[in-house]
């Protein structure tokens, strides 16, 4: 296991066009990474949250800054000699070899004995409950089975850092649940530090000690999940992280000006007539324990998320005139010229 250290790392393509200059897609990102971590790069399609990754692992040139695995800077290092451990969207499994060959197939190019190689084999398999399926090929096996035989195979290599590229998006909900689960039991056993990318916000939020939210090459905030939700470091977090997303007004009643108000939906009562913002009801959502009402106040759009237990015994109409009330402490401001927390 190692520590990975992230200093002003930057990237650039260079220019097809001769004078002009070249496209930057990473723009100086600093993050320090603690042996054991679990991080979560989280960010939208296009923001270089797998060019990060990719820097990390060897397969993507830096242009500048520095990386470092445990003590060493590993900016010159090619991959093989990193020692970390991919895990790919595709599972990039031989199809005519058995699940205990695709695990088993590094260690014998790095020539490890056949008495080790079994021994690494049949504990990865057992921590992932595969034990049962070494026989088989991949076509025989589920999506779920081949992502943890994928998965298994990085862990036989006893790496000192894992990296995790979007692997659970080729599933379906349930089985993503399902290998969230196992995920975290992984880390726990195993403790070794992980970078994990991802654009679904409900796995970075469920998997992360801490997370990185990208913004097209800008990292926008660090922290752990209860921080990037509670205290959203600038609008794009705001509206990116939460599902539904903050409401950010800027003509709201009571907005200052040159700032935007931010309340999450949850936080949003419906309140007797005369109090809080006037607004006018215009569809709604029932998901089960929750229903969201989309409102309008002013010419902005303002949901709410109200628990379904909790509505009144008189339904709420679509067109209806309601008022919103919410408490001081749940106010978020940003600079309306900046996007950033104030």
């Amino acid at each position: 296991m190692a520590a990975i250290s992230l200093r002003n790392l930057v990237k650039r393509y260079p220019s097809t066009v001769k004078g002009q200059k070249g496209n930057q897609v990473i723009h100086g990102v600093n993050a320090e990474i603690a042996d054991g971590e679990f991080i979560v790069i989280v960010g939208p399609s296009g923001c270089g949250k797998s060019t990060l990754l990719r820097m990390v692992a060897g397969l993507e040139e830096i242009s500048d800054g520095t990386i470092s695995i445990g003590d060493r800077v590993v900016n010159n290092l090619e991959p093989a000699e990193r020692d970390i451990a991919m895990v790919f969207q595709n599972y990039a499994l031989y199809p005519h070899m058995s699940v205990f060959d695709n695990m088993a197939y590094g260690l014998k190019i790095a020539k490890v004995p056949k008495d080790e190689i079994k021994v690494r084999v049949d504990k990865a398999a057992a921590i992932l409950e595969l034990g049962h399926l070494l026989d088989r090929k991949p076509r025989q096996l589920s999506g779920g089975q081949r992502q943890r035989v994928a998965m298994g195979r990085a862990i036989v290599r006893q790496p000192q850092v894992f990296l995790f590229d979007e692997p659970l998006s080729n599933l379906d909900a349930k089985l993503r649940a399902q290998t969230r689960l196992e995920i975290q039991k992984l880390h726990r056993e195993l403790g070794i530090t992980s970078l994990f990318v991802t654009h679904d916000q409900v796995e970075a939020m469920t998997l992360a000690q801490r997370m990185i939210v990208m913004n097209a090459g800008v990292m926008e905030q660090f922290g752990t999940p209860q921080e990037v939700y509670h205290r959203p470091a600038s609008t794009f977090v705001a509206s990116f992280i939460g599902s539904p997303p903050m409401n950010l007004l800027k003509h709201a009643p009571g907005v200052k000006p040159g700032a935007i108000l931010g309340v999450r939906p949850e936080h949003l009562r419906i309140a007797s007539s005369g109090e809080g913002w006037s607004a006018r009801l215009e569809t709604q959502e029932l998901l089960g324990a929750e229903r969201l009402l989309y409102t309008r106040v002013g010419e902005e759009q303002v949901i709410v998320r109200v628990d379904e237990s909790q509505v009144t015994p008189t339904p709420y109409t679509n067109g209806a005139n309601v008022h919103l009330t919410f408490a001081s402490e749940h106010v978020h401001q940003f600079d309306a010229a900046s996007g950033k927390r104030l």
